[in-house]
């Protein structure tokens, strides 16, 4: 007898074609940013800049989500959910950001992507010291072949750029810690607040943060002084980097299952790697595809050990 899968056919390569789509899009951040460092202007846009009109761009899709998704919300927020959210928002959202735009002025988008890949062998770091997570042979398994993947193209780019590789590899393994805290934290909050509504309350607490932060250092002139390549840039990342992708994956995931979306989403450092040689004319060796290759073994072999649900 044949048992009939709970989600249709059609349903399950909708959801593909949006997990994909979704990972493609969040991977093309870091050439979005790389090509507003290079803009020709007189005035150069630094991270903090980039990452306001970025978040500011992005804050009218995010609330209308955000009104959206909370009309028909059977949850109602506490004070101390607020609090929780605002906490790991601004991880997420603000701070994992910010050490992510400052890294990229030092390293390549494949190496960045590659280390914020890791992001899944940090949680079960994480997990196991904060939590109590009990970690396995497998997860000791990929854990050693994705840093071994890591070091690999680490030392291939230092060899290329050995005063920048230290300093950005640095700042975006900030950012992807920060990130995987984020991610521990947010874990329950996203059962009860689903996981559109939740991104976009803390994209919005995290929009007010940088928005503080570049007030406090930086004249407003600034932003005026940005060239239209540059804005034209930021509104593209906005869109297709930033709100897109929150939305696709959430519907995605929702319907192929967490497992499945994990092990879709690692075309993501390829893509990356491809969209790098193309746009930034970033070289691509073997030395490269070999680390990717070990990279996404280890992260798949964590986020792909528990059944589909």
């Amino acid at each position: 007898m044949t048992v009939q899968s709970a989600v249709p056919p059609r349903a399950d390569r909708i959801g593909a074609a949006l997990v994909i789509l979704s990972a493609i899009a969040f991977s093309a951040k870091a050439i979005f940013v790389k090509l507003a460092y290079d803009d020709p202007s007189a005035v150069r846009v630094d991270p903090v800049t980039l990452l306001t009109m970025r978040m500011g761009l992005a804050l009218p899709l995010f609330a209308l989500i955000a009104w959206w998704s909370s009309r028909k919300a059977e949850y109602k927020l506490t004070p101390r959910d607020w609090i929780i959210l605002i906490v790991i928002g601004l991880m997420g959202y603000y701070g994992a950001s910010l050490f992510d735009f400052w890294g990229l002025m030092y390293i390549t988008a494949a190496l960045e992507r590659l280390i914020l890949f890791l992001n899944p062998t940090l949680v079960v770091l994480i997990s196991a010291l904060a939590v109590g997570y009990r970690i396995v042979a497998r997860d000791v398994f990929a854990l050693v072949i994705s840093y071994a993947g890591i070091a690999l193209v680490f030392m291939h780019d230092l060899h290329v750029n050995p005063d920048g590789v230290l300093l950005g590899g640095g700042l975006v393994l900030l950012s992807a810690i920060l990130y995987a805290g984020y991610l521990v934290g947010a874990g329950q909050m996203i059962k009860r607040v689903g996981a559109v509504r939740f991104a976009a309350y803390a994209s919005m607490i995290s929009t007010v943060a940088i928005s503080l932060h570049f007030l406090l250092t930086k004249n407003i002139s600034v932003l005026a002084a940005q060239s239209a390549r540059v804005w034209t840039l930021t509104g593209w990342m906005a869109l297709i980097s930033t709100v897109l992708p929150v939305v696709m994956m959430a519907e995605g995931m929702r319907r192929v299952g967490s497992s499945n979306a994990a092990m879709m989403s690692s075309i993501g450092p390829i893509a990356t790697i491809f969209l790098g040689y193309v746009f930034l004319g970033e070289p691509v060796t073997a030395t490269q595809l070999a680390g990717a290759a070990l990279v996404m073994a280890g992260v798949l072999a964590i986020s792909l050990k528990k059944k589909p649900v």
